[in-house]
């Protein structure tokens, strides 16, 4: 496998001439410890303040590391009152757990916090420590209804692997309240079109190659979610030269290694896109594969460690590879 380099997931945007028709708009913010961008066209003054606001709201609820948010209350106290907004991604998400069974697994987070992906200081840890942690994740321990969730002593939750895709379906929803018809929303990893370019096109998005600079390819977005999840996004080189990424197998505790390193989900529920990414790269090509045929209710790239490029057959046709690529690309087979 080609050398990852550290850089935040590229979505571009292939735009063409806009001059005559309305004029662009954007909202840059950071939220979610990302870099967000939106671009919009039409809508009242003042959207870019109200975008950022539901996005900080929205992290103020979620947020492990600040300490009086609804999920971090939760996971130092064990029980606490969730707002109607949390409860609904929380049970979202755990459906999400059971539908993967556990590739998905939102009490991860004691694991991603002890290799230092939270805190900035990564470490290997030891295997009793990791065997210690592993005996604590399981999302159907995770309890939740009435307005409130509890956890079993030892047990953190982290709604990280589906915050963004579900805050690029609100954000989306408040621009369409407002008037817009036309919007590319850029969350970090997360790309949600809403409508086509104002000329009526689609939006056209390129895919970055993991393993390096550049893209892989691009694909039309018309009013739906492309989430993508890389090792590329967070790792770090241990000391043997062993890269260590931010995915980690619930199963395990350990990074993600199942011979992916990238992938990306498209469809209409951005909660169930972002969740999605995730898991699939967990569970790696062949249950991937499974896992799709099964459902076919979303789109799919897989990129993996041998070079190929692995698409869903909806997208036969509509992925364009990039000119030039090493990459060689397989349609998935429908049986």
């Amino acid at each position: 496998m080609k050398k990852l380099i550290p850089a935040v997931l590229l979505l571009a945007l292939v735009l063409t001439s806009c001059s005559s028709l309305r004029a662009e708009k954007t909202a840059d913010f950071f939220a979610m410890d990302t870099y967000m961008s939106v671009k919009y066209y039409g809508g009242p003054d003042g959207e870019s303040e109200k975008l950022e606001t539901a996005a900080a709201e929205l992290e103020k609820k979620l947020s492990v590391t600040k300490e009086d948010s609804e999920i971090a209350r939760l996971n130092r106290d064990g029980r606490a009152k969730l707002s109607g907004e949390t409860e609904k991604l929380l049970t979202g998400a755990l459906d999400l757990c059971r539908e993967t069974e556990g590739a998905l697994d939102v009490t991860v987070y004691p694991a991603v916090r002890a290799w230092g992906f939270t805190t900035g200081e990564h470490r290997v840890p030891d295997k009793d420590e990791i065997d210690g942690i592993v005996g604590k994740i399981g999302y159907g321990n995770v309890t939740v209804g009435g307005g409130e969730a509890a956890l079993p002593d030892g047990y953190m939750v982290d709604l990280g692997a589906v915050a963004k895709g579900y805050l690029g379906d609100k954000l989306a929803e408040i621009l369409k309240e407002d008037g817009v018809t036309s919007a590319l929303l850029d969350l970090g990893g997360n790309i949600r079109a809403v409508g086509e370019k104002p000329d009526g096109s689609p939006w056209r998005i390129a895919v970055r190659d993991p393993a390096g600079d550049g893209v892989i390819g691009t694909l039309p977005l018309r009013d739906e979610t492309a989430a993508t999840s890389g090792g590329y996004e967070r790792y770090f080189v241990d000391e043997d030269g062993e890269i260590r990424w931010h995915i980690i197998d619930p199963a395990t505790g350990y990074p993600a290694k199942a011979g992916l390193i990238s992938v990306t989900v498209i469809g209409k529920d951005g909660l169930r896109c972002d969740g999605l990414s995730t898991a699939l790269f967990v569970m790696g090509r062949e249950k991937s594969v499974s896992f799709w045929r099964e459902r076919r209710d979303f789109e799919m790239i897989l990129v993996t460690d041998d070079g190929k490029i692995l698409i869903s057959p909806g997208l036969s046709g509509m992925f364009e590879p990039e000119k030039g690529s090493s990459y060689s690309v397989e349609v998935i087979g429908n049986d």
